[in-house]
């Protein structure tokens, strides 16, 4: 069965960092786009990053600059680096498995079939 835990959440101040960290099983991690999203309290969903199969990656303008997103194949891990955190990136991160193997089709939610059970950020001083 497909399984993603998310970990790496936590408290950081303004300016600080984290990485979260995603394991994947149960699927063939390396043929399928990978994404991070986040929810705060009282918003929708949104996207954060989306790295394709072959490690091309896509950013939210929000964090352009800042996240880095990358994957290692053969640990069937996915992370989303995150510096210089800004109060406004608070959220608990999810991440989620594309039906596709590109970024193109991979930037709306509805073509994720499966999904984390997220980890929280918060970012406060």
């Amino acid at each position: 069965q497909v399984q993603l835990v998310e970990s790496g959440g936590g408290l950081a101040q303004p300016g600080g960092s984290l990485r979260l960290s995603c394991a994947a099983s149960g699927f063939s991690f390396s043929r399928y786009a990978m994404g991070w999203f986040r929810q705060a309290p009282g918003k929708e969903r949104e996207l954060v990053a989306v790295i394709s199969s072959g490690g091309m990656p896509y950013y939210a303008d929000s964090v352009k600059g800042r996240f880095t997103i990358s994957r290692d194949n053969a640990k069937n891990t996915l992370y989303l680096q995150m510096n210089n955190l800004k109060p406004e990136d608070t959220a608990l991160y999810y991440c989620a498995k594309s039906r596709y193997s590109g970024t193109y089709y991979s930037t709306e939610s509805a073509v994720y079939d499966y999904w984390g059970q997220g980890t929280q950020v918060t970012v406060s001083s």
